[in-house]
């Protein structure tokens, strides 16, 4: 049978193009990115039977629109921009292609993280004006403590490589009860966490409880001097207490890859800190990891529209027995 799929961005990375095609498939893809009423017209219009969902907002009035949805998967595994409720409402499973873009994740924290410790755009900026400064005011990581709030496998690979760099790791995180990792000791009590995290790293979902989880008290409790980095989602930080804390001292730099309001605005406050590496949400954006997540979220597809199992883990809103 010939299925119809709607990716939700203007391309798909060639593995999962090709197991799409493989499989007869028939590919929609929305081509204005900027548009947030272009997959409400497609899915109002389309017999579609699948949704691949990048970052666009998949709503409840879309998933509603059209009868002919069966399953929604992932491009990854945050369903923040996904209504899920929506979703289980019409017995539809939301699917997520988790481990596909951890390692491209985590070398980009490692990254920001360097970045905003040895201030590396700042000395790029002053070279590019012609002024050499020598300050030498960045910090050395070895011998830091990195604090990592939520463990699962990107938490784990930046774990992996801080340690290997010297640091010592703690990590916070409801969902284990013991360490998948010896060196790294968990810590059952977010503030005590903060109170030691001189580098402060996020990689928990945003949800409910999450959303402005490091707020002003979160931030008063770190060491003064540290640095926090964000790959996870925007709103797990009050913005507005980040840029007082950086304002103030109180942290020293911060690398971030997602925001409150993406794309980021130039009037944005954030946008103005000299202490602050941005890049703008392409932690797993590296043509490996693309195709990676391509592949499994084209695979959730096929095997679910066919009747194949899938492991109930894939799906998050628990709708495959």
């Amino acid at each position: 049978m010939r299925f119809t799929v709607l990716m939700t961005a203007p391309k798909l990375a060639p593995k999962g193009v090709k197991k799409l095609i493989d499989a007869g498939c028939k590919i929609i893809y929305v081509n204005d990115s900027t548009d947030p009423q272009a997959i409400l017209s497609i899915l109002s219009t389309e017999p579609v039977d699948a949704v691949i969902s990048r970052t666009m907002t998949l709503t409840g009035e879309a998933i509603r629109a059209c009868p002919t949805l069966k399953v929604i998967t992932k491009h990854g595994v945050g369903v923040s921009n996904i209504d899920v409720d929506a979703a289980t409402e019409r017995n539809i499973p939301v699917l997520v292609t988790p481990g596909t873009n951890s390692q491209s994740v985590a070398e980009l924290a490692l990254g920001l993280m360097l970045a905003a410790a040895r201030r590396i755009a700042s000395y790029d900026r002053d070279l590019r004006t012609g002024n050499w400064s020598r300050a030498g005011n960045g910090q050395q990581l070895s011998g830091r403590t990195l604090g990592l709030v939520g463990f699962g496998q990107i938490g784990q690979t930046l774990a992996q490589f801080c340690i290997a760099l010297g640091m010592k790791v703690v990590a916070y995180d409801p969902m284990l009860k013991v360490s998948p990792i010896e060196q790294v000791t968990l810590i059952n009590d977010l503030p005590a966490l903060l109170r030691q995290s001189q580098v402060l790293s996020l990689h928990c979902p945003l949800v409910h409880a999450t959303r402005n989880l490091i707020n002003e008290e979160a931030l008063s409790l770190l060491p003064d001097g540290a640095i926090l980095v964000n790959t996870a989602r925007g709103p797990l930080i009050d913005e507005n207490a980040l840029v007082a804390a950086l304002q103030s001292g109180k942290l020293a730099g911060a690398g971030l890859d997602t925001f409150v309001n993406e794309p980021l605005p130039l009037s944005d406050a954030i946008a103005s800190q000299p202490t602050v590496v941005m890049t703008p949400h392409v932690g797993g954006s590296t043509p490996d990891a693309l195709d990676a997540m391509a592949a499994h979220a084209a695979d959730n597809v096929i095997n679910f529209l066919n009747g194949k199992p899938l492991s109930p883990s894939l799906c998050v809103n628990h709708l495959i027995k």
